[in-house]
């Protein structure tokens, strides 16, 4: 569904609701969140087709999960996410066999959904099953061993167990992802039909959950309107009532909202204007290291020229990274470009891939790959990431001028380059992604393997594939770094994606909200948030 689409649909949802004139300045200010972002959600579905990352901030705290990372206080006062603390959430509990084959969770037999209905062990198969059901939920959960429905098994009202075909390291953290969302399945199952039995078109703009907070209005792509969950059982309520998320394109004006007192975060913040606003003393700017994610540029190499290797490697060298980077990101963040060529030294994945900026060697690259005299191409982005992807297309341009490639730069509507890509439709783009789990085999299988949207140069390579399987389950550390080098050493060489930099998250927020934590989808949970 297009944004547009979206948005209509939502018109009728909430009727046009109006929010509280002044609801900013309410007597109440301390159970109140005021939060500002760039995007706008596209979907309250978190694997719905062209689904956005803003749309995370809807499901996350919308919806339960059976469980939940715990945190963790960094050295630099942040918290973050903690991948290896697994905490239940709407299970109170759960148990994994000796054998290692199978995971039971007992559910709270006192948590209801927003309606009041009570969750059971049929909500959360139903919600399983329909995860697996969706292409871009079972590639997901494939990395955990589970693709099938017959291993969502009910044991009694409030006890599910999953089985599986073998030990899997990867099983239990799947289900603390944002896809495991667990849906009212009774009040899905009304908007269901014949074609679309999981009520999908109506859950991408209505919400059926049971999590902390509700959806008590949506205006248009403009704001929306949270309300807490009185009657959630799943942990502490929070400490906002109310949370007011509203969409504010430009930069200055969620800056100038934040300094004004008339927003508590201003999320998105561009790093030249974060770098600015660090120095008022009157709010605070968080610069948040986001390891699991990742910038690039790619190429579907299953559409000429980009199918040629000779190709994509010219491009990776005609690339002008420093001026990227300082433009982009004002040099905040990791830089993934650069490095030494061959052999990786390392099994860590992300890494530098041995490409900087040498023209002649992208123009001999070009003359290899019978292009000379260079070719024509358009070069997209979405335009919510604008303030970061229009000056690298600017750049791109210039440099791919210099070695014959005409690039015409292309725009595209906010929350609809995901829906491109899912459909292998974008020949040459600037996106970034992030890796919900971080061993390097599982990167490479959800990015450089299968036929997934986040397959996104559309690689297929027979030697990767197999290593790709091979490494899954291999239990030998050596067998295992051996074959991960091996994996890398071909990435690097044939590149279907262009990796740039893994950047900051930069937010600015008044100084006394406090409780912040980073997650690995990068948006906000309200939970932890509170007014000291």
């Amino acid at each position: 569904m297009h944004r547009r689409d979206f948005l209509a649909a939502m018109a009728t949802v909430t009727g046009g609701a109006m929010l509280p004139r002044k609801w900013a300045f309410a007597a109440s200010r301390a159970e109140d969140l005021s939060l500002l972002s760039e995007g706008a959600p596209n979907s309250f579905d978190s694997f719905s087709v062209g689904v956005n990352r803003d749309s995370l901030q809807i499901t996350w705290n919308v919806y339960d999960r059976l469980v939940t990372f715990g945190s963790k206080k960094g050295e630099d006062g942040i918290y973050y996410y903690d991948y290896f603390d697994i905490q239940p959430e709407l299970a109170e509990k759960y148990e994994i066999s000796d054998d290692k084959k199978s995971i039971t969770f007992h559910l709270r037999k006192n948590a209801t959904f927003h309606d009041g209905s009570p969750v059971t062990a049929e909500d959360v198969k139903w919600s399983l099953d329909r995860l697996v059901a969706s292409p871009i939920g079972k590639a997901q959960f494939s990395t955990g061993s589970m693709t099938d429905p017959k291993q969502f098994v009910i044991v009694d009202e409030h006890t599910v167990r999953v089985d599986l075909p073998q030990p899997d390291r990867f099983a239990l953290p799947n289900f603390a992802l944002t896809y495991p969302i667990i849906v009212n399945s009774k009040l899905a199952k009304a908007h269901a039909t014949s074609d679309d039995p999981f009520a999908s078109k109506w859950l991408i703009a209505n919400a059926a959950g049971g999590g902390s907070y509700k959806v008590e209005s949506f205006s248009m792509g403009e704001r929306v309107l949270f309300s807490r969950f009185e009657d959630w059982k799943c942990g502490p309520l929070p400490s906002f009532k109310r949370v007011l998320w509203r969409t504010v394109p430009a930069a200055e004006s969620r800056i100038a909202s934040l300094v004004r007192g008339d927003a508590d975060i201003a999320q998105d913040l561009p790093p030249k204007d974060a770098v600015k606003l660090s120095g008022n003393k009157d709010v605070k700017v968080l610069n948040v290291p986001m390891t699991n994610v990742f910038d690039f540029i790619g190429m579907n190499s299953k559409i000429a020229p980009f199918d040629n290797v000779k190709v994509r490697q010219a491009i990776a060298y005609a690339l002008p990274y420093d001026a990227m980077f300082d433009a982009a990101l004002f040099k905040r963040g990791r830089p993934l470009f650069g490095g030494k060529p061959g052999e990786p030294e390392t099994t860590e994945f992300p890494q530098p891939l041995g490409y900087s900026t040498d023209l002649d060697k992208a123009k001999s690259l070009l003359k290899e790959a019978g292009l000379e005299n260079g070719f024509n191409t358009t070069f997209s982005f979405d335009l919510s990431r604008a303030t970061v992807a229009e000056p690298i297309s600017i750049l791109v341009q210039e440099a791919l001028g210099k070695i014959g490639v005409k690039v015409e730069i292309n725009k595209v509507p906010s929350g609809q380059l995901g829906t491109l890509l899912q459909n292998k439709k974008v020949p040459f783009y600037f996106e970034g992604s992030a890796a919900y789990l971080r061993d390097p085999d599982y990167f490479f299988r959800i990015f450089y393997f299968g036929g997934t949207r986040w397959n996104f140069g559309s690689y297929d390579n027979p030697e990767f594939n197999k290593l790709v399987d091979k490494t899954r389950f291999e239990t030998d550390k050596a067998t295992y770094d051996a074959d991960v080098k091996r994996m890398i050493t071909l990435v690097k060489e044939e590149i279907p994606v262009i990796l740039l930099w893994e950047p900051s998250l930069n937010l600015g927020m008044q100084k006394d909200i406090d409780g912040y934590t980073f997650y690995f989808h990068r948006e906000i949970e309200f939970r932890p948030l509170k007014r000291t």
